[in-house]
């Protein structure tokens, strides 16, 4: 397919916004009661039902997520917790957020997830939970991770920011260990500008969550003579935020059915060629990605072309033993490590149209053919 004109960007990704959260940010600005309320327990519902938990928590951010996470289960100073070299950096500030340490461990080559053989082999007496990450949307090994984590007795908690609504044997993201956190930031499947939900099947965890995110809390109160039984923070998802996200859930199956079709393009269009090779995702069972992700043999080759082109795309994070906070040698991580300078993002923004992603494969095509 030809492009009508190069001066026409391909968005590497855009969120869409629609006429129903002008209407719903409306309505909640009419009411006059912008923080947490009804219509972010609205939107709490209808991400539990989706995910299929009994509870949802929605908080600030992904990162707020992960960090209430771990709180709830008491990792602080002196903790040690299991996380994969290729992720974004916030898997791991999380946890140094808490006080406790971020125990970094190599990927699989195949899906750039977590190695489950890896962590067996970083487990130690501080080692208190794991946080696999379900890199754009594949769902790492749980089945591995769950066996490890019931032998060695540790939580586990999934970071599921790039794989919301994504299922692997019937199973959503999110609802394999104790705990899953979700990003609803403006690159995500849906986005409430910035925002985060946690999700569980633990009465009691929920609990603590709820007085985690209100300042200890366990029911809303009225900022005056409020009783805190613990101690807690201001992680609260506004009303004005929630109403955007309930908007965009509104055509959530459409998303998720799009990306899907996405990677399906990719790699109908993209058999055979050499030079690249698209991580895999099972889309027939319900897997979906968050972005479409490629190891590209020549990958400044590529995205020099791209740029000529007005094509966008990602590079993948550098591994986290390669930022300073986190610094270790690269021996350690020789997968990530070499992943990290071929992996690619390629266009999959949802206002994208299937002719549009055949017009990428073309440039592809004229580059590494």
């Amino acid at each position: 397919m030809n492009r009508v004109s190069k001066a026409t960007k391909i968005d590497w990704w855009q969120p869409i916004i629609g006429l129903s959260e002008y209407d719903l940010t409306h309505e909640v600005l009419k009411s006059g009661f912008l923080n947490d309320g009804k219509v972010t327990e609205q939107l709490e519902k209808a991400v539990a039902d989706l995910i299929g938990t009994k509870y949802a928590v929605a908080v600030t951010s992904g990162t707020a997520a992960l960090y209430l996470a771990l709180k709830a289960f008491d990792i602080g100073p002196g903790d040690e917790v299991i996380v994969p070299d290729t992720t974004f950096i916030a898997t791991a500030n999380a946890v140094v957020m808490t006080g406790a340490t971020a125990r970094l461990v190599d990927i699989e080559k195949d899906t750039l997830n977590i190695d489950p053989q890896k962590i067996q082999s970083a487990i130690n007496k501080k080692t208190k939970a794991i946080i696999p990450v379900h890199v754009s949307g594949r769902l790492a090994d749980m089945k591995a991770i769950m066996k490890i984590a019931q032998e060695h007795k540790l939580v586990v908690i999934e970071d599921a920011a790039e794989a919301f609504g994504s299922k692997k044997d019937n199973r959503s993201a999110g609802t394999y260990g104790q705990i899953g956190c979700f990003s609803f930031s403006p690159n995500k499947t849906i986005t409430t500008g910035q925002g985060g939900m946690i999700v569980t099947d633990d009465p009691d965890l929920h609990g603590k969550l709820r007085q985690l995110k209100d300042q200890g809390r366990p029911y809303r109160g009225t900022g005056g003579d409020d009783l805190h039984p613990a101690i807690g923070y201001n992680f609260k998802l506004t009303n004005l935020q929630a109403a955007v996200g309930i908007g965009q859930m509104q055509d959530i199956e459409g998303r998720l059915k799009k990306l899907r079709s996405f990677y399906d393009t990719y790699k109908h269009e993209l058999n055979g060629l050499s030079g690249i090779k698209l991580f895999p995702f099972n889309t027939a069972a319900g897997e979906t990605p968050q972005w479409v992700d490629s190891f590209v043999h020549d990958r400044d080759a590529l995205t020099k072309h791209f740029d000529a082109n007005n094509i966008g795309y990602r590079r993948f994070w550098h591994p986290l033993h390669r930022q300073d906070p986190y610094r270790l040698p690269d021996s350690d991580f020789p997968i990530a490590s070499h992943s990290s300078e071929h992996a690619l993002w390629l266009p999959s923004s949802l206002l994208l149209t299937e002719d549009d992603i055949k017009g990428v494969c073309k440039e592809i095509k004229s580059v590494l053919s």
